[in-house]
């Protein structure tokens, strides 16, 4: 099996190892434009060695945001910043994906670092959209239901995102159908109570996804990959579980989705969810094998050794940190010391690098 340090390729793009960052909203922009936060922020863990770097929740509709913060790529002046973020991070041979996101009901909320309830619009909010009229528990709005006319807006919208990311420049691009925001909505039948097309059984649970993605791969270029992120189970009984996940993973091979982001929970609020080290690994593990796609791996990995493991053991075909990147953004170099791998450094840090370093 392959170690954390050995590349990985998905389509025309080679990961120099197996190390990547998982989605953070930093909740900084402005009107959905990037800024300096942005840039110093992504530029730090770029230069820090990572092989993948996939950027925050990218809104495609400004209704779509979670917070009047958010990142956004539904409209072209908001390509140039992000273009600057991926062009200084492939100086330092790193992959960059951008993530496109709707918030669906949990859209409108305060910035990360405050209370998370529904603003009202005289403090920036709106109108949150979902499958179905059912809130997402205390403080938050009750959603209005998508009709057709406005699922076809969110496809399109998805579609037209992709085109601006490939114009700014992104190697990658992720659709995110995790965490409880609108395409895992439509997934789960504890938020989705709809009775047409779009509800019901599996297939209809999960066409809107499968539309996206379809329309994405399409609008996409075909040497570059497209990857989704889902949340392997709701952690609630009656929702969303991994066998339904195994099964939708399927179909999205066939669909030209390259590798699944492979999270849990997030749809709920009273989810019982059994935290621990690399405690969705399994998940990812099952997802490799039983769809035959590749998988990564996130959740409280923090430990080089740990993260090797995953990927020794084919748990995972690569790990994404979260927070452990937050406290340090140059984690894989001192993780490539540990584990006894020679990797590049940035040539202006040369002077503290191990002996024998090479340079990039």
């Amino acid at each position: 099996m392959p170690h954390l340090f050995e590349p990985l390729q998905l389509r025309g793009i080679t990961l120099a190892n197996r190390i990547g960052m998982s989605p953070m909203c930093q909740y900084s922009a402005h009107d959905g434009m990037a800024g300096d936060w942005h840039a110093v922020h992504y530029g730090s863990r770029a230069t820090g060695g990572l092989g993948l770097m996939i950027v925050e929740a990218t809104a495609v509709l400004p209704e779509g945001r979670i917070s009047p913060g958010d990142v956004g790529l539904w409209n072209d002046a908001q390509i140039e910043p992000l273009a600057k973020i991926v062009r200084q991070a492939r100086t330092q041979g790193c992959v960059v994906a951008a993530q496109l996101a709707h918030a669906g009901r949990k859209a409108g909320v305060g910035l990360g670092w405050e209370a998370q309830r529904s603003l009202t619009k005289a403090e920036g909010g709106w109108q949150s959209l979902a499958p179905s009229a059912v809130s997402f528990g205390e403080g938050y709005d009750v959603p209005q239901p998508l009709d057709e006319t406005g699922i076809r807006r969110v496809i399109e919208a998805f579609a037209a995102a992709a085109r601006r990311a490939h114009g700014a420049g992104f190697d990658a691009v992720e659709v995110h159908a995790a965490h409880g925001y609108l395409l895992h909505q439509f997934l789960s039948p504890l938020s989705n109570r709809r009775t047409d097309q779009y509800g019901g059984n599996f297939e209809n649970r999960s066409r809107l996804l499968r539309e996206v993605v379809t329309a994405v791969r399409t609008e996409w270029p075909q040497d570059l990959p497209v990857f989704v992120r889902l949340s392997a189970t709701d952690w609630a009984e009656g929702g969303w579980d991994i066998g339904e996940t195994v099964e939708l993973c399927r179909v999205l091979k066939d669909l030209g989705v390259d590798l699944v982001d492979v999270s849990s929970g997030g749809l709920v609020p009273w989810a019982k969810i059994p935290a621990g080290p690399g405690f969705q690994s399994v998940f990812a593990e099952r997802i490799r094998k039983q769809a035959g796609i590749a998988a990564s791996a996130v959740g409280l990995i923090t430990s080089p050794t740990q993260a090797d493991h995953i990927v020794r053991t084919g748990q995972a075909d690569l790990v994404l940190l979260g927070r452990e990147l937050l406290r340090n953004p140059y984690w894989p170099l001192a993780a490539a010391k540990e584990l006894g791998q020679a990797v590049a450094w940035p040539l202006q840090y040369l002077r503290a690098a191990p002996e024998g370093s090479p340079g990039r």
